[in-house]
């Protein structure tokens, strides 16, 4: 096919609320450079990096929830480390982590044969950092994402796939999904009984059915009225959000939430447990008493770089049909304001989807 020289997208414009998102229709067509691929942006979905990229949650000066500033944003709060490495974003950003599409163009020194490959992003990308050989970055958020009908990324960050899946169904993968099974492997979680906060959403949604799949005994964290979704996505047990979790009783937490409720996270732990966390959604800033670390024998971990073997992991799961997609709802991309309106009501069950090719 012709490749166009302009197309439809949206564009983050600067921190702040909803309204610095905005449709345009003359965006350049990116041109992949040597390693880069170019592609066909079929689908993509939402995620709270998305969120709180827009408004500057990560920012240090930051310290309440993700929902209090999430349609506004936090003004003035916001300084150059809005984004999440801590470095200030080049704005206008095209965002979108979740990436399902088609290669259409390659760059110098990736063969041609990759051209009609269907695909997903890596969303968390590895970048080497001089000093400690461990680094990350965002696909949306450092470059360019998936909220537009074309995009480049690194050849080896564009993993083909072999499914009869819909693209919308892959797009609901990547983020979510890497991230959950970036949180379990870095635990090493086995036939043990794994505490999950947050389970509804996507990376929540996604610890279940991974975490299942190793042989685990989940309890979600949740509104009980999700209670039977979940248990149909495999958790054994769901916890009321409001709930004191019981004491000593877990091998693992995979939390996602941290905020107020957190020392009871860490009371559920067994001696010798583990904590991992890769969000904070209900306040970054936790109170913990030492001797509860030290006493117990716990370990903590914080989750953000992933090894490349996490996606490609991930991708032979969905191609054996181990994990399945669970998509609550699709919008337009031009309707990104919306869907991100109705993200923020967490009235829904794993992800929502961006349907790119109209």
């Amino acid at each position: 096919m012709t490749i166009p020289e302009t197309m439809n997208g949206v564009v983050l414009t600067g921190h702040g609320g909803l309204d610095k998102l905005e449709w345009r229709e003359d965006l350049p067509v990116p041109v992949p450079q040597a390693g880069e691929v170019l592609i066909r942006v079929g689908a993509a979905a939402l995620n709270n990096t998305d969120v709180n990229t827009r408004t500057g949650w990560y920012s240090k000066a930051v310290r309440g929830d993700t929902a209090s500033g999430a349609a506004d944003g936090y003004g003035d709060l916001v300084g150059k480390d809005g984004g999440w490495s801590g470095a200030a974003l080049s704005f206008p950003r095209i965002q979108g982590a979740d990436c399902c599409g088609e290669i259409l163009a390659v760059g110098a020194g990736v063969p041609a044969a990759r051209v009609g490959e269907r695909v997903l992003v890596r969303a968390v990308q590895v970048v080497a950092d001089a000093d400690t050989g461990v680094g990350a970055s965002t696909f949306g958020s450092e470059r360019d994402g998936a909220f537009a009908e074309y995009t480049c990324v690194a050849a080896e960050d564009a993993v083909a796939v072999q499914s009869d899946l819909s693209d919308v169904e892959l797009a609901s993968f990547p983020c979510a999904f890497s991230t959950a099974e970036g949180m379990i492997q870095r635990v090493g979680l086995g036939a043990e009984r794994v505490l999950v906060t947050g389970a509804s959403g996507g990376v929540g949604s996604a610890a279940i059915q991974l975490s299942r799949r190793r042989g685990a005994h989940v309890t979600a964290v949740s509104s009980l009225q999700k209670a039977d979704a979940l248990r149909e996505l495999g958790a054994d047990e769901v916890l009321a959000r409001e709930a004191e979790p019981p004491a000593q009783a877990f091998d693992v937490v995979l939390d996602l939430v941290g905020g107020a409720s957190w020392p009871g996270l860490i009371e559920a732990l067994r001696p010798g447990g583990r904590y991992v966390t890769a969000g904070a959604i209900a306040g970054p800033i936790v109170e913990l008493d030492l001797r509860t670390l030290y006493l117990r024998d716990l370990a903590f971990f914080g989750c953000t770089h992933q090894p490349a073997s996490v996606f490609t992991d991930l991708v032979r799961y969905i191609e054996a049909g181990e994990i399945r997609p669970v998509v609550a709802r699709t919008y337009p991309l031009r309707d990104l304001r919306i869907a991100q309106e109705a993200f923020l009501s967490k009235a829904h069950v794993g992800k929502i989807c961006l349907s790119v090719r109209e």
